[in-house]
């Protein structure tokens, strides 16, 4: 309870009670990063049912996400803009993390969030049910957010100081692991209650390639900036949820 407490209090804009940032608050809100989204987006998951039901899912996925980046106060959809405008300038790395750095945003960045934002909505809306829906937000959010938290096993840090740079190299392998084995599990659970066997077949494989993706989109970030800011691990959280929700959406209509 008090890594998740951390975690809120680091990663969104709920108020907690105060408490001291360094290294090993950093370790255990990053090993509650999972749990914060699955709470968010479980939230979140339930807003899109209940819209669902009473109005239209494309009105409940809208809201949905439109809580998630309330909740966060937009965290990673910047970073996930910043990092596009970064890579779209096909700069050096230096500059890359210079225009990434920078407060405003480019055009390149605005075409992204649009993309990513409208890829959510519309994946959302083309599953099958709202419950698996709304379970499906949920588990692309934990997803999202469990892979930060693997990446953050690197020792590779594009900066030495930041928010970004306080979590590099915050999680052992073996604790990475262990969230990872448990998110699975609960991602499996929720299939399962929410839509049966078919829901159950496609957030497993939603979750294998959502998991791909943010392996080869993380190395990519890596070989080409030399190291993990903040804006990268947003970057890493919206790549993810969008891939677990798009594989969702496409698998269960062909099951």
């Amino acid at each position: 309870m008090r890594a998740l407490l951390e975690a809120t209090g680091l990663f969104t804009l709920i108020p907690v009670r105060p408490f001291d940032v360094d290294r090993d608050t950093a370790r255990r809100a990053m090993a509650a990063m999972p749990w914060l989204g699955l709470v968010l987006g479980s939230v979140a998951g339930l807003v899109f049912v209940a819209v669902a039901r009473f109005a239209s899912p494309l009105l409940g996925a809208v809201l949905a996400l439109a809580l998630l980046a309330a909740a966060t106060g937009a965290l990673h959809l910047d970073g996930v803009a910043d990092t596009a405008d970064g890579l779209g300038s096909r700069k050096p790395a230096e500059d890359a993390l210079a225009i990434m750095k920078r407060s405003d945003i480019g055009p390149m960045g605005v075409v992204t969030l649009l993309f990513v934002l409208l890829v959510d909505v519309t994946a959302a809306v083309s599953l099958p049910g709202a419950w698996v829906g709304g379970a499906a937000i949920a588990c692309a959010a934990m997803a999202g957010r469990a892979a930060v938290m693997t990446a953050t096993v690197s020792q590779s840090s594009a900066r030495t100081v930041g928010f970004g740079a306080l979590f590099v190299g915050v999680t052992p392998r073996w604790a990475a692991a262990a969230n990872l084995a448990v998110v699975a599990a609960v991602t499996l659970g929720l299939g399962w209650l929410t839509g049966g066997v078919h829901a159950l077949a496609a957030f497993t494989v939603a979750g294998v390639v959502a998991a791909g993706v943010a392996v080869v989109w993380g190395r990519h970030l890596l070989r080409r900036l030399g190291g993990w800011t903040g804006d990268l691990f947003g970057s890493l959280i919206e790549v993810t949820q969008a891939a677990f929700l798009i594989v969702a959406a496409l698998t269960i209509g062909t099951i």
